[in-house]
């Protein structure tokens, strides 16, 4: 129990820390200047990989705009300019501690074909910086269940990222959209920790077991669902909670994941014990017959 509360309480002061540094440090007038220069020309580079009237020629424009950011980001300290511009037009989140910030967007090079790009900066005067190289095709069935590393990265769109403690560590779960496939899509949940040699992403820390590898736990969450159809997965405050479609094949095959729609409710996960631990049924969902109306709520009396 001490234990336990003395890694609490190292955590939340590494938090302090970091906010505390980013704080304290800034971009000289003279680099920020460099960097809204380099960021219009960015933001114009953006558009020719984007929108090239030639879809074979969008990787080689996106070669181009990666040389342009690292060149920018080369400039001391400039893990603390926002590049505000720049990310009305391609994906740049933090967690929360702002011990990291990943750079993210994906390419659509034909009718049939993404890829995902990212790269994730570290705050230093110099420059750390990690590419983040989609190996998302390559991986496979072994998706849920495989540990990788930045040059082997579950390429996605991050949308949200949750901080944790594990063992005394800030341990990161990324929640990511994959849309390259032409026939479903993938929302995932990824676990990262921060190594000596950049990040590493795939934890034990899931409740649910592996397909593939049984008796071991599963390394990432990946929800398969049929293209066109929305479908959830994400953070709510008011639940404390991970919420996520449950979903269910229209031809009642469960091996064909691009089938599968929601089927009206929903089940979660809840941060316990340092793992993120399967809730079934975690919002109430009230299934009416034809013809039935929703029951009213009913009114509570005033004190």
């Amino acid at each position: 129990m001490l234990k336990r509360i003395f890694t609490s309480v190292a955590f939340v002061m590494f938090l302090l820390a970091a906010g505390n540094t980013w704080a304290q440090q800034s971009v000289t007038e003279s680099d920020a200047a460099e960097l809204a220069k380099t960021e219009d020309t960015l933001v114009l580079m953006v558009d020719s990989m984007y929108n090239a009237f030639i879809p074979d020629m969008r990787p080689s424009y996106c070669e181009q705009f990666v040389r342009k950011l690292v060149r920018a980001l080369k400039v001391n300290n400039s893990f603390y300019y926002p590049f505000n511009k720049l990310k009305e037009r391609i994906n740049i989140i933090y967690p929360e501690d702002k011990s990291f910030r990943i750079f993210n967007w994906v390419i659509t090079s034909s009718e049939i074909s993404k890829r995902y790009y990212g790269a994730m900066q570290l705050p230093s005067e110099k420059l750390k910086l990690f590419p983040l190289v989609d190996y998302s095709a390559e991986v496979a069935k072994a998706e849920d269940d495989t540990v990788l590393s930045h040059t082997k990265w579950y390429g996605s769109i991050v949308y949200r990222i949750i901080t944790h403690e594990v063992d005394g560590k800030p341990m990161y779960t990324l929640f990511g959209m994959n849309e390259a496939s032409s026939i479903s899509n993938k929302k995932i949940m990824d676990p990262m920790v921060l190594g000596p040699e950049g990040p590493v992403f795939g934890a034990p820390i899931f409740s649910l077991v592996s397909r593939t590898k049984p008796g071991e736990p599963l390394k990432r969450f990946v929800l398969e669902y049929k293209k066109g159809v929305q479908v959830g997965l994400n953070w709510d405050a008011d639940l404390n909670a991970v919420y996520f479609d449950k979903l269910v094949s229209q031809i009642n095959d469960p091996n064909r994941k691009y089938t599968f729609v929601p089927s009206g409710e929903y089940d979660g996960f809840k941060w316990d014990n340092e793992k993120w631990v399967l809730v079934h049924d975690l919002i109430t969902v009230q299934n009416l017959k034809n013809g039935e109306a929703p029951t009213p709520v009913p009114l509570q009396p005033k004190e």
